[in-house]
């Protein structure tokens, strides 16, 4: 077959010759490729840094099309090809380059989202949560301006479709404002941490530990062990107690003693409770008064607070009080009251007792 046999309008001759450019080009370009990941690989295993890591993970992420468009644009090049070639051609290697760029765009943001959740995760497990969602945005956000530029590049006019876009996203708005509005709450919820994983919360009747901060709802793990779920928005708009950061506990407790006690030993019993409460640990005494004259009993108010948050270790000093009060007043002949009731029985004048006779 003779080299100067025209094909398509150019001989076989320059068609092997650009070929061979093409393919030289594409096979340099990829072999180029590994020399570098693998270089940067070596030098990636003995440094601490990640950002080695992240020139691994998008030089990774170039596909086998790009370098083989990148071959066919340098072998169309020695080729004198006719215009509309030639603009198709550059307009299939801008999409294509589109396209790559946003392979290694989604390489950067997963390399930050990566870092930011690793590096919030021990201090704050609900920004953790969160990041993800805001990974999403960035990934979506990066393929809509790359589409557009994609289009803008193909002579598609993008004004309208923009402007389309914005009237179908009010739409889109409107008919998933629940969703949207818990996905605002979620958001709100990780940058203003009304609580974050590993919380004890109370949320009117329910309460429970944080398990998981979602885009629309938030999962809650109750006392009795049913896991808890809360829409995000309706979450937001109730009162939250949240005891994880509670950094004392005040606690209040009573004790009644029965009527006939001598007032003397009433004088004392503050004193009795102030000393088992002073020899717990975490607790710090705050008072402890005769506070009130009950139905059946004579009651003290005491109040002390709890250096620690942790509901076991208030229950174990409450108990370990509460022993010993009863140990002081058993050793001191103080009876505890309980609910009892005085009868008195009058028997009418002129009424004849029992067993008498008329």
């Amino acid at each position: 077959m003779s080299l100067d046999r025209l094909v398509f309008g150019f001989p076989l001759g320059e068609w092997l010759i650009a070929g061979g450019w093409g393919l030289g080009t594409a096979l340099a370009v990829r072999f180029a490729l590994q020399i570098v990941v693998a270089q940067i690989r070596r030098i990636a295993e003995r440094t601490e840094t990640d950002l080695d890591d992240l020139a691994v993970e998008l030089l990774d992420k170039t596909r086998y099309l790009f370098i083989l468009l990148v071959g066919l644009w340098v072998a169309a090049r020695s080729l004198d090809l006719p215009e509309a070639w030639d603009a198709t051609m550059s307009a299939v290697l801008t999409a294509v380059i589109l396209v790559q760029v946003g392979f290694w765009g989604m390489g950067v943001v997963n390399y930050v989202v990566r870092r930011a959740r690793r590096e919030s995760l021990d201090d704050d497990p609900g920004l953790a949560t969160a990041i993800g969602a805001i990974g999403f945005i960035a990934r979506l956000a990066l393929w809509t301006v790359l589409l557009l530029t994609g289009l803008a590049t193909f002579g598609i006019e993008i004004t309208a479709l923009v402007a389309s876009l914005g009237i179908g996203g009010l739409a889109v708005a409107l008919a998933l404002q629940n969703v949207l509005g818990d996905l605002l709450a979620s958001l709100s919820i990780v940058f203003d941490k009304p609580f974050v994983i590993g919380d004890f919360v109370v949320i009117g009747e329910f309460s429970g530990t944080v398990e998981n901060v979602g885009l629309k709802t938030t999962r809650i793990r109750s006392l009795s062990g049913e896991q808890l779920v809360f829409s995000n928005s309706d979450l937001l708009s109730s009162r939250i107690r949240n005891f994880k950061r509670m950094e004392e506990r005040r606690v209040v407790f009573h004790i009644g003693v029965e009527y006939g006690v001598p007032a003397e030993q009433l004088r004392g019993i503050p004193e009795l409770v102030r000393s088992a409460v002073e020899a717990q640990e975490n607790a710090r005494f705050d008072r402890c008064h005769f506070k009130s004259f009950g139905d059946f009993s004579l009651n003290y108010e005491t109040v002390y607070f709890m250096s620690v948050p942790d509901y076991a270790a208030y229950m174990d000093t409450q108990q370990a009080i509460n022993l010993a009060v009863y140990e002081s007043f058993e050793g001191e002949g103080i009876p505890f009251a309980f609910p009892t009731q005085t009868l008195h029985l009058v028997r009418p004048e002129g009424t004849p007792q029992a067993g008498s006779s008329s």
